[in-house]
Formats: C-alpha cells, structure tokens, sequence
C-alpha cells in the first residue's frame, strides 16, 4: 500500500482524531489562560498567603510530570470521590499542567511594564483593578505574546498524552491503526505531519496576527 492509498483509506480516522485534539487544546488552553492569570496576578499580590496559594500550585504542577499528572487525575481523584470522564480528565490534567507555567509568565509579563506606567495610574488616582486592567495588563500582554506562543504549542503537543487513557486523539488514533496494519512509519508519520500543520502553519501565524493587532492597540506600530 502507498502513502496516498494509505491516506485515503484511513483519512476518516485521522480526521476525527484530528478534531479531538483540537477540542482538547482549545478547552485546554482556554482552561490555561484562566489560571495563568489568576495565579500569575496572585504571584504579585501584597499577601503572603495569597502569594503561597499560587506559588504551591505552580510549583506543584511545574515540578511533576504531565502523565503523572494525567494518571493521578483520571485513576486516583476517583479513590476520593472525584471521577472526571477520560475526556475531562485530559483537557484538565494538561490546562492545569501548562497554566503553571503560563502563570510564571503573566507575573513577568507584568513586572516587565516600566515603573512610570504604574506611577502615572496612580497619579490619577485610578483604582487597583482599572489600573490593571486598562494600563498594565494590555502592555503585559503584548510582552508575554511571543512567549505564549512557544508555550501553546507545547500544551498542543501535550495533548497527545491523553491517548494514554484511550482518549480518541489524534495520538490514540494513529496507534490503533498502526496495532491493526503494522505500518508504523505511514500511521505516524502521518499524524507527525498533522502536528506539525496545526502548530506550524495555523497557530503559529494566529499568535503572530494577535501580537500586531495587539501592539498597533496600543501604540506600538
């Protein structure tokens, strides 16, 4: 069997695998963003006890592996009443996974904004939520952009874990056919080459896109 007449036979396959993924890093990385904010700002806050909050999630989940992270989320919450369903437990294992490390952004994204922006918020007396989310935050936003880039495609490559609890990715896809036709190299060579088109050819230029809208919104073009 050729390439092509392998890609047609098993497309449908691939296809359906192809949109789980998507589902999950879409889910993923909106579950992502959320606590990368909330911890990052969290990071900064004046209260050690907030500040602890945050730094014991992120180094939790910054310090332990992904799959094992997955594992203990999917076959040990249950042991304490907690059962998510495999699809669930995926998009949760891998947001809470890379939202530690988008936290560590988001704080230095914030801490990047110059000293004046913040002095000059405060000399008109603007509150501490409008100072943040109408002065600091945009201009944070644009220095954390490259860096956010970098990391989604990582949680998009980090998705392919959910396989191993026979979530129907793109991943688990590609290792049934290979069981079923022992044709390694076309199954996952083929999903290789889809990986790479979702994170090279359509992410990659959508975050390029973002960073100039986002730098033009604020002046800097």
């Amino acid at each position: 069997m050729t390439f092509v007449e392998f890609i047609i036979t098993y497309y449908p396959r691939f296809l359906s695998g192809t949109i789980v993924t998507i589902e999950q890093f879409v889910l993923a990385s909106a579950l992502c963003i959320v606590l990368a904010l909330f911890a990052g700002l969290m990071k900064l806050s004046p209260r050690t006890s907030v500040r602890a909050c945050a730094t014991v999630y992120i180094e939790i989940f910054r310090g332990t592996s992904l799959l094992v992270q997955l594992y203990w989320i999917f076959f040990v919450l249950p042991l304490f009443g907690i059962t998510l369903d495999k699809f669930t437990a995926g998009v949760v294992a891998v947001g809470l996974n890379v939202g530690a490390y988008g936290a560590e952004l988001v704080r230095g994204g914030v801490l990047s904004v110059p000293t004046g922006q913040w002095e000059a918020a405060v000399s008109i007396n603007m509150s501490p939520g409008k100072r943040m989310s109408r002065i600091i935050l945009p201009q944070a936003l644009v220095n954390m952009l490259p860096a956010w880039g970098n990391l989604l495609i990582e949680l998009l490559k980090g998705t392919a874990l959910v396989a191993t609890i026979a979530v129907a990715d793109l991943t688990f896809e590609a290792r049934q056919i290979n069981y079923s036709t022992f044709m390694s190299a076309q199954s996952f060579g083929s999903a290789l080459i889809i990986y790479y088109i979702l994170a090279r050819c359509l992410l990659t230029p959508l975050m390029r896109r973002l960073e100039k809208i986002m730098a033009r919104q604020i002046g800097r073009e």
